[in-house]
């Protein structure tokens, strides 16, 4: 065939070919929608009989007649991405965002290889990002944002690439080093997913990159310097990771860079002053510099006088920055926003502040800055948002904040301000947030403050307000937030409270408030927090209420409110608390309150409530709190009420309620308080009650309950006036003990029997048979105990040929200072010291549980087996039982026989030691252990080793796990005064030897290195363990480049105290004492582990200041320690 007829054939079958080619591709876009999920109908015009299809559908451009591009954004698209797609070979453009896609990302796409930009952000796509896309030499643009990617990143990426962004995925693994290789990229965006290890420093050889955005992944390290060769780069953010070091200072010298933020993370040292003014970068460029939530500490000023500088926005909050304000920064003359918040810096605020002519935000917030408030500030004319709280600022509120006309946000709260609120504050007009809590304010509110109609917040609690609260109050038409509480405002509520219709937030509490509450606040349909709590607020409780559905929290106790709960507030679905405690409510409590589905605290203690307790409040899933006492409540406990399974304190004492302890309690796992003292309830308490496993108080005192006390619950809760004034009630921990309950049961059972057999001979001769049995019985037993006296001396003393005797009766006995008990009677306790009694296994040897046939219980430690020396250890035990004091185990008796065989005899602790103590509180999310329980137990063992001090005695192993507590839960420290017994009975050749000091992670540096152990020592592991309990963090979870101390100083040094925070203390608010006594705990701890032994305060020094913190009624003084002395 000649050339001619070939060319003649080729153009006779183009049309065929470009047919065949159409049809494929109406097939491939065809299959494609029959796949998707379409609500809108957004592809119904997808017709293949249309003269030009597919080029004439929605979505679709042609080239040359083949299918160009596909462009299908927000239109609700669902389903799954077939291979169909791939036949489209002359894609150039897929654009499929903001849509529902699921399912993988199909690797058949990278046949597609004209592919120019693929657009697949806002979908749901899972799985890896196929490797197969490298395949895609004319990729330009990949874009696959805000989907559920996971896995690792192929190295192998499109040469041609662009802009890459794989942000807010779940994508892991380190960033891979094949980007250096992509030299045309402009913009890289891995932020928001898992991304760990360092930043490359090959990022430096991508020469146009000009956007590398890499926040909140998991990235460590230090920043590379070489960043700084990225001659093109504009913006730079690496927020939220772990990024330590100090920042180059050449990147603030790019001469592009016009954004660096790089807040929380770990970077320390001096801000270096290249990221304010540049005079090696003309004209300058960076405009923002973010580096809040990080460790700096100072700020480096410019070598210059001159500082060339288009700095708009300065954000440095939550440093460790101090010093003077730096006054070098008012010179830069551009910034639009100023943050230091959250840092140390002192002295006053310097009056070249006033230079900032363009500044619209300064926050200057939690500081330490004093003085006046320079005048020269008014002359930031353009200031939106002024936030001074937190300093020392003193005097009286300048008027010249009049004359910041744009104010909108003014933050005064914190400070030391005296007098009354200028009354030109009227011409701030546009004030939306004003911030006056917690100074010494006083006087009246001026008039003019109820004209700055644009207010949402307005806060003026903590302060010594007084007068009336102003009816102006209902000017405020856009307040959203009023917070009066804690002053001295008196009278009525003025019903003009009632125009302030989008109020979300009414605190009046702590006032001196009367009458009753105006009906108009019912009308209020936003209000989510209402507090009114402890004033003299009086009337029926409002039946309006019930028409604010918006809201979540109620307080109105401690007021003289009177009438009945109105049964339509079981409408308030969202209420999470209602508290109406100490009023003279009377009336029923209305069942419909269980229809309150989010109610976690309901609290109506102290008031004259009548009838039963509703069963309908078992549908409270979310109850946390139920406190009814102090009521007059009848009828018996609900069962139901089991079905609260998040109740963490039940208290129902002080009513008239009757029947019995429901064992369905025990249901109840996450109680810790149960108080149903002062009732008319009967029968036995249930035995199950110790399923409860966080119960710390417990409390059935004043009842009509009978039989003997659970010996579980009474070993647990030791203390009798939990169950005083039960008559019938018998056993330990009472002193009134019980008849044999299980001979009684018996009779009665054998009585029942004749009886229904109506056989007199026969009850004769079963009581006959029984008083036999019995008395065999009791013959055999006293035979058993006998032969165990005599057989034990024998078996304590086999072996001890060289032993010395007691003075006694010319053999080994037991010792006891108080109590009166036998050798044989404790072999007997332990069981032989069999392994089921063994409490615990310290280097002091085992302890074993002891438990005699009086009910008496006590510890026994069985010292190591060995040959010691009998005199020295009596001598040594007999001092060692002359320690007595109420925070520490006394020891109660010793044995000192064969060699292989010496006992130590100590009270028995029933709620285990602290170390479990707070294992169990993590696994219950802290719920166990409240701050004032933490306090009780820190100043606890602090006292009982305040006490060895005095008495010249070092601990030497001071832990959680020799922290004991009693059936009251107080503290007591164990394993003292262990050395001396062990060490001085040792042969001498072993007393040479070097002795292990102390427990890893509680150990001081100083003993780990000597082996010897001081009083300084025992004070830092005090403060290891106070650390502990404070933050739930143990010791050992820590590496070796940071442990406990230096990762409680790095959060208080970021600012980021809730960090601390077990999980159980979660709950403490800020502005509590609580919180004060929290911190003060902590840089006890802190105190206590200084690096130096001669820096850290004695044992007596710390219970000062730790019963400084709190001082509970019920807690004696002990600033003298041997004021204490144990119980005998």
């Amino acid at each position: 065939m000649d050339l001619a007829a070939f060319l003649f054939l080729v153009v006779l079958s183009a049309p065929f070919l470009s047919c065949a080619e159409t049809l494929t591709e109406i097939d491939a876009l065809t299959s494609f929608k029959l796949n998707l999920h379409d609500p809108l109908g957004a592809l119904n015009g997808w017709d293949p009989s249309t003269p030009s299809a597919p080029c004439d559908w929605r979505g679709v451009a042609c080239y040359n007649g083949r299918v160009s591009e596909l462009r299908l954004p927000r239109l609700q698209l669902g389903g799954r991405l077939t291979d169909h797609l791939a036949n489209l070979s002359q894609l150039r453009k897929l654009s499929l965002r903001s849509n529902s896609f699921n399912g993988t990302i199909p690797s058949s796409l990278s046949k597609c290889t004209l592919l120019r930009s693929v657009f697949l952000q806002y979908n749901s796509f899972s799985g890896n990002l196929p490797p197969e896309i490298g395949n895609l030499t004319n990729l330009q643009i990949l874009n696959v944002a805000q989907n559920l990617l996971s896995g690792e990143i192929s190295g192998n990426l499109p040469n041609n690439l662009r802009y890459l962004d794989l942000s807010s995925n779940s994508l892991s693994g380190e960033i891979p080093r094949g980007l250096v290789n992509l030299s045309l990229l402009q913009l890289i965006n891995l932020s928001y997913n898992q991304f760990s290890g360092e930043i490359p420093a090959s990022f430096g050889e991508l020469q146009q990159l000009q956007y590398l955005w890499l926040d909140y992944n998991v990235l460590e390290g230090t920043l590379p310097s070489a960043i700084a060769n990225c001659s093109s780069l504009v913006h730079f953010s690496a927020e939220g990771n772990a990024i330590g070091g100090v920042i180059p200072a050449a990147i603030g010298g790019l001469p592009k860079l016009q954004v660096v933020s790089l807040s929380q993370n770990n970077l320390s040292g001096s801000v270096p002053s290249s990221m304010f003014c540049n005079v090696s970068v003309y004209p300058p460029s960076l405009r923002i510099v973010q580096l809040g939530f990080n460790e700096f500490t100072d700020i480096v000023a410019p070598q210059t006088v001159t500082c060339f500088s288009v700095l708009q926005v300065l954000d440095l909050q939550q440093n460790l920055i101090h010093g003077t304000f730096p006054s070098w920064l008012t010179s830069i003359s551009s910034l639009t926003m100023l943050d230091v918040s959250g840092n140390s810096f002192s002295g006053v605020l310097p009056t070249e502040i006033g230079n900032l002519s363009r500044l619209e935000e300064l926050k200057i917030a939690n500081n330490s800055l004093s003085g006046v408030i320079p005048i020269e500030i008014k002359k930031c004319s353009l200031l939106r948002v002024l936030d001074l709280e937190g300093n020392r600022f003193a005097g009286e509120i300048p008027g010249f904040f009049s004359e910041l006309r744009g104010l909108k946000v003014l933050s005064l709260g914190g400070n030391l301000f005296l007098g009354s609120v200028p009354s030109s504050f009227l011409n701030l007009s546009g004030l939306e947030t004003l911030n006056l809590r917690h100074n010494s304010l006083s006087g009246s509110l001026p008039e003019e403050l109820m004209g700055l109609s644009n207010l949402t917040t307005l806060d003026l609690s903590g302060n010594k307000f007084s007068s009336e609260v102003p009816t102006s109050i209902g000017n405020l038409r856009r307040l959203q937030v009023l917070n009066m509480s804690e002053n001295g405002f008196s009278g009525r509520i003025p019903a003009n409270v009632g125009n302030l219709y989008k109020l979300t937030t009414l605190d009046l509490s702590k006032q001196k408030l009367s009458g009753e509450l105006p009906f108009e606040l019912s009308g209020l349909p936003n209000l989510q927090v209402i507090a009114l709590q402890e004033n003299a607020l009086s009337g029926d409780v409002p039946e309006g209420f019930s028409s604010l559905l918006s809201l979540r929290y109620l307080n109105l106790s401690s007021n003289a409110f009177s009438g009945r709960i109105p049964p339509t507030f079981g409408f308030l679905k969202s209420l999470v608390v209602l508290s109406m405690s100490e009023n003279l409510i009377s009336g029923f409590i209305p069942p419909e309150l269980g229809n309150c589905s989010d109610l976690e605290v309901l609290e109506l203690r102290s008031n004259s409530l009548t009838g039963h307790i509703p069963a309908d409040l078992s549908r409270l899933a979310h109850l946390e709190v139920l406190d009814l006492g102090s009521n007059n409540l009848t009828g018996e406990i609900p069962e139901e009420i089991s079905k609260c399974s998040s109740l963490n304190s039940l208290l129902l004492d002080t009513n008239h309620l009757t029947g019995i302890i429901p064992d369905t309690l025990s249901n109840l796992s996450n109680l810790t308080r149960l108080d149903l003292s002062t009732n008319n309830l009967s029968g036995e308490i249930p035995a199950n009650l110790t399923l409860i496993s966080g119960l710390v108080y417990f409390n059935v005192s004043s009842n009509n309950l009978t039989g003997e006390i659970p010996a579980t619950i009474g070993s647990r809760f030791n203390n009798p006036s939990a169950f005083a004034e039960n008559q019938q009630l018998c056993g330990k921990p009472l002193d009134r003990k019980c008849e044999n309950v299980a001979s009684g049961n018996r009779k009665r059972l054998i009585l029942l029997i004749v009886v229904a057999a109506s056989g007199a001979c026969l009850l004769a001769l079963c009581c006959c048979f029984y008083i036999f049995s019995l008395l065999r019985w009791r013959k055999r037993l006293k035979e058993r105990a006998a032969g165990e006296k005599k057989r034990s001396p024998a078996r304590a003393s086999s072996g001890a040929s060289g032993g010395r005797a007691s003075v006694d009766n010319g053999g080994p006995k037991l010792v006891m200072f108080n109590n009166k008990i036998t050798l044989a009677e404790t072999i007997e306790a332990t069981r032989q010291f069999e392994e089921e009694n063994v409490l615990g296994r310290t280097r002091f040897g085992l302890v074993f549980k002891a438990c005699y046939n009086d009910g008496m219980v006590l510890s026994i430690r069985r010292l190591p087996n060995g040959s010691l020396d009998e005199n020295m250890f009596r001598k040594e035990a007999e001092s060692i039982g002359k320690v007595r004091h109420r925070n520490l185990t006394v020891l109660r008796g010793y044995y000192a026989g064969a060699p292989d065989l010496r006992l130590l005899v100590y009270d028995y602790m029933p709620n285990g030691n602290l170390a479990t103590l707070l294992q169990e509180a993590s696994h219950q999310d802290g719920h166990v252990l409240n701050w004032p329980m933490r306090h009780l137990i820190a100043l606890g063992i602090a006292r009982g080793l305040a006490f060895l001090h005095t008495s010249s005695i070092v601990h030497g192993d001071v832990k959680p796990q020799n922290v004991l507590f009693d059936a009251d839960f107080e503290a007591h420290l164990s394993d003292f005064g262990l050395d001396r017994l062990t060490i001085a009975s040792r042969p001498a050749e072993a007393s040479t030897s070097t002795t292990s000091v102390g427990t890893l992670g509680y150990v001081s540096p100083e003993a780990a290195i000597t082996g010897e152990a001081t009083k300084e020592s025992d004070v830092y592991s005090f403060g290891i363990v106070l650390l502990e309990l404070l933050t739930g963090k143990r010791p050992v979870m820590f590496t070796q480049d940071e442990d406990i101390v230096k990762w409680v100083k790095k959060q208080l040094q970021r600012g980021q105290i809730a960090e601390l925070l077990e999980p159980g203390l979660l709950e403490l608010d800020p502005e509590s004492s609580e919180w004060e006594e929290f911190l003060l705990g902590v840089k006890v701890g802190l105190l206590c582990t200084a690096p130096d032994p001669l820096d850290r305060p004695t044992m007596s020094d710390i219970v000062f200041m730790l019963e400084g913190c709190r001082v509970g009624p019920d807690i004696p003084s002990s600033a003298d320690p041997t004021s204490q002395p144990s119980p005998a």
